[in-house]
């Protein structure tokens, strides 16, 4: 019989996934993007984005405007040209243009910087994926996919390089530690790498699932010196590339394959 605490939990789960998809749905969001355009050192047009657009030798982005009002940055009107520079692996949506094509519609310029290159990325309200999202395919919750896993933590953190979602790209990443996860008698050692913000730790995986993303995420809260960390299965989620060909999100570290099949959390959204 199910208890009232894994109902609880299964109803916390439901109201988490809305308030993700309604994340995913911001008229920005990931569902948005539309477009990845890597710029050259000379001044050129980009497909559906007004002005002409470069990057120079220490990687800020440039743009010409043609007329006052096609490119804002900040708000403001660029008038003649205008520079963004971002850090790599960062990212910058200062700028922006209004549509007028079909439904008007205020269109994002996403400049960001990755393996020493800087690319312009089009985020559009009215992108397909968002017009046409119903929703991300999830399992159903189940309480023995919340584990307490055994936990080591490193001395001190590990730098190590990974693979990416774009071809050619690489990310830099922090390895905190090293998880044990079992089920059914089949034990697997993964690494955990730093989270977004202090106590938290994320596991890239991939696993032998036939209907999810090529790999997901799980978030966990720990602090070092725990012995185990919490990592709840059922919140595993797909990274931005899953629901686009214009991500560049970062893979798993190498070994962080799962040799069973993670039969919770997010399935493949396309």
């Amino acid at each position: 019989m199910t208890t009232l605490t894994e109902t609880d939990a299964a109803t916390e789960r439901a109201a988490w996934h809305e308030t993700r998809e309604r994340a995913l749905l911001e008229p920005h969001g990931w569902l948005s993007l539309t477009a990845l355009h890597w710029l050259a050192a000379r001044p050129a047009p980009l497909p559906g984005v007004p002005g002409l657009w470069w990057t120079d030798r220490d990687g800020v982005a440039h743009v010409r405007a043609e007329s006052a009002d096609e490119v804002r940055l900040d708000g403001s009107a660029v008038e003649g040209e205008a520079t963004v520079a971002v850090a790599e692996g960062r990212s910058s949506s200062a700028l922006s243009f209004r549509s007028t094509e079909g439904e008007p519609a205020d269109v994002v310029v996403e400049v960001i910087r990755r393996t020493g290159r800087t690319a312009v990325r089009v985020r559009d309200p009215r992108a397909a994926a968002r017009a046409g999202f119903t929703g991300v395919p999830i399992a159903p919750y189940d309480p023995s996919w919340v584990l307490e896993a055994p936990v080591r933590w490193y001395a001190e953190a590990r730098p190590a390089v990974v693979g990416a979602a774009q071809h050619g790209l690489v990310h830099h990443v922090s390895l905190v530690g090293a998880v044990d996860l079992e089920r059914d008698g089949e034990t697997v050692t993964l690494q955990l790498t730093a989270g977004h913000r202090e106590g938290e730790v994320g596991l890239l995986f991939s696993d032998e699932s036939t209907d999810v993303a090529e790999w997901r995420v799980v978030f966990g809260e720990a602090a070092p010196g725990d012995a185990t960390v919490r990592l709840d299965l059922n919140r595993a989620v797909n990274l931005p590339y899953a629901f686009s060909d214009f991500g560049t999100c970062p893979a798993p570290v190498e070994g962080n394959h799962v040799p069973f099949a993670v039969t919770a959390g997010e399935r493949a959204p396309r």
